[in-house]
């Protein structure tokens, strides 16, 4: 059947894919099942409940709350009736919900629990668009999302027909959703999405994936994010069972217990992973620990098939039987491949990760894209490590002359919400979307991208620093769990730096150091010359004029709750940059001294 609106896949759930399973998630420390059939029922008694409570196709809904198949019955149930669906994030502040509850126009809110009631109750009071807060979880004296489904209920016989008829006059460039971009440097935007931008873009999606009716998913990006929402999409038009992880601690064990065959994720979880493994080996002996980082070098040379000697072949087989088959049980045993986008991703990761047999499909695009503007393959031709991969059809690409990245096609946004002024700004005279990413395309065909366009800056020498190309190669140190390159304007490069706690605790307790605060930690004169060290083996991989000449080590843990990292991990340079203002003066004032 054609999939042509979001609310489709719930009649290609019911041709197709009948079944206990659909969405999971643990309630309680146990994995609840929702089936097809209660997930179609919910969606559209979600529908009819807001019908009998007088919405209209164009009004807005709010969701704020953790992965849930609820969310799904809120979002497919909305869509069936044409509200908009407005997801935000559960670590912005209250002034980040107040302005965009008032600009999206949100007339109802759906929370996920008690700890976002407290947040979010005074801040809805405030709103005068905002009718009522309806939370997820049972709260005592607050409305539950299960009114709404009573209602539709007893409404289905007034509003079945006109739901129908709603439904059927949905078009796919119509409105559907209003996503908020997590505002890296500047104010959060809402980008309008519609049904044709979403769906087109998932189906792009399944087609690469491929995933199979009988196979788990394990959902970990949040549903907010247009990346999470169309990994939850495509995997739904492939019918197969989406768990919903607890929570970013509970990956490993969740992993561990239902076995998916795939997930989604951005750079910095599968860049955990991978030092958690590191650092295990790190604690072996002997002829164990030789065996495991020799597996390593060799996971780090992988190469496609067709591209690597049979000598190499022999020894990843041997590799795979010792250490690789290992690493895949820590994970479940049977992923196959995983969805990864949001941020650049370390060439090492990948290469190693599809060395170990789980192929890392690394893909580019943005919010306001739906998000794929391209995606690497599982198989050459489509394939080449390092890249983000080729276009989806029906998508072009190609660079301005200044190495911007632009696109036309289905996954262009409809443009940012009551802003005509920088909808007009963000596309060319002749209707090319402007990324602000800069990049290369190798063979006509693989893109690359190097960075920000508004992040490079210049060196009083007058030399351009890509601040991410540096610091993704900094940041395969076990010690630096983020680094931030500074030095516009200035002489030199220096960096300021965040770094493994969890890692250096593990490395004072083996080497016997007693440090309680992090403070301590960073005035430690052994770890100081570590650090000295691991700058000067990075800077050895850049040019001289990318070298960091100077750096200074924070004791706080950057995240998206403390407002360093945007709710994708990615830094949020602007406001690093303004939080530690005296430590950068420091370090260049220090040097005109």
């Amino acid at each position: 059947m054609e999939i042509t609106r979001t609310f489709d896949l719930l009649d290609r759930y019911q041709q197709y894919f009948m079944k206990e399973d659909a969405l999971v998630a643990k309630q309680d420390g146990k994995w609840k099942k929702y089936s097809t059939a209660q997930y179609i029922d919910y969606a559209y008694n979600i529908g009819y409940g807001l019908l009998a409570m007088g919405f209209k196709k164009g009004d807005k809904i709010a969701t704020i709350s953790n992965n849930r198949p609820e969310w799904n019955f809120i979002d497919l149930g909305m869509a069936l009736i044409g509200v908009v669906h407005v997801p935000l994030y559960t670590s912005l502040s209250a002034d980040e919900y107040e302005n965009i509850l008032k600009h999206s126009d949100s007339r109802f809110v759906f929370i996920s629990d008690k700890k976002l009631l407290k947040t979010l109750k005074p801040v809805t009071e405030k709103i005068a668009s905002v009718e009522s807060i309806y939370s997820f979880d049972l709260i005592e004296n607050e409305k539950h999302w299960s009114e709404i489904v009573a209602l539709g209920k007893k409404s289905e016989v007034y509003y079945k027909d006109e739901l129908e008829e709603i439904k059927t006059n949905i078009k796919p460039d119509d409105f559907a959703s209003l996503i908020y971009t997590s505002g890296t440097t500047g104010t959060s935007k809402g980008v309008m999405l519609s049904h044709r931008n979403m769906v087109e873009n998932f189906l792009a999606a399944a087609d690469v994936f491929a995933m199979k009716t009988e196979q788990k998913y394990l959902s970990i990006l949040p549903l907010c994010h247009v990346g999470g929402r169309m990994g939850n999409y495509q995997t739904q038009h492939s019918g197969c069972s989406i768990y919903y992880a607890e929570s970013m601690a509970t990956i490993a064990a969740d992993m561990r217990e239902i076995k998916p065959h795939g997930f989604d994720a951005v750079p910095r979880i599968l860049e955990k992973i991978f030092d958690t493994i590191i650092s295990k080996g790190k604690k072996l002996e002997g002829a164990k620990k030789a065996i495991f980082f020799w597996a390593v070098k060799i996971g780090l040379k992988y190469k496609p098939p067709g591209e690597s000697s049979w000598l190499y072949k022999m020894k990843l087989k041997l590799a795979d039987k010792l250490i690789f088959s290992k690493w895949r049980e820590a994970i479940g045993g049977n992923i196959e491949s995983v969805g990864c986008g949001g941020a650049a991703l370390q060439a090492r990761i990948e290469r190693v990760f599809w060395a170990a047999g789980i192929k890392v499909l690394n893909m580019y695009g943005l919010t306001e894209t739906s998000p794929i503007i391209t995606i690497n393959r599982k198989e050459k031709p489509n394939l080449r490590l390092g890249s983000v991969g080729s276009i989806i059809d029906g998508v072009e690409l190609k660079l301005a002359n200044d190495g911007e990245i632009l696109c036309k096609g289905h996954n262009v946004m409809l443009g940012y919400y009551k802003d005509p002024e920088l909808t007009k700004k963000v596309f060319t005279d002749d209707g090319w979307f402007c990324t602000g990413d800069i990049g290369r395309i190798e063979d006509d065909k693989f893109l690359f991208v190097t960075d920000r366009k508004k992040e490079i800056f210049k060196l009083s020498s007058g030399k351009f620093i890509v601040p991410q190309v540096i610091e993704n190669k900094f940041k395969e140190s076990l010690f630096i769990e983020q680094i931030m390159v500074i030095g516009e304007h200035e002489k030199f490069a220096s960096a300021i730096i965040a770094p493994d706690y969890l890692y250096l605790r593990d490395w004072c307790r083996a080497n016997n150091i007693t440090i309680d605060s992090n403070s301590e930690l960073i005035r430690n004169k052994q770890l100081i010359d570590i650090f000295n060290k691991e700058i000067q083996k990075f800077n050895k991989n850049v040019a001289d004029f990318e070298k960091i000449n100077r750096f200074r080590l924070i004791p706080d843990v950057w995240s998206p709750g403390t407002g360093e990292l945007s709710p994708t991990l990615k830094l949020k340079r602007r406001i690093i940059t303004q939080k530690y203002q005296e430590l950068i003066d420091q370090i260049y004032i220090k040097q005109a001294v």
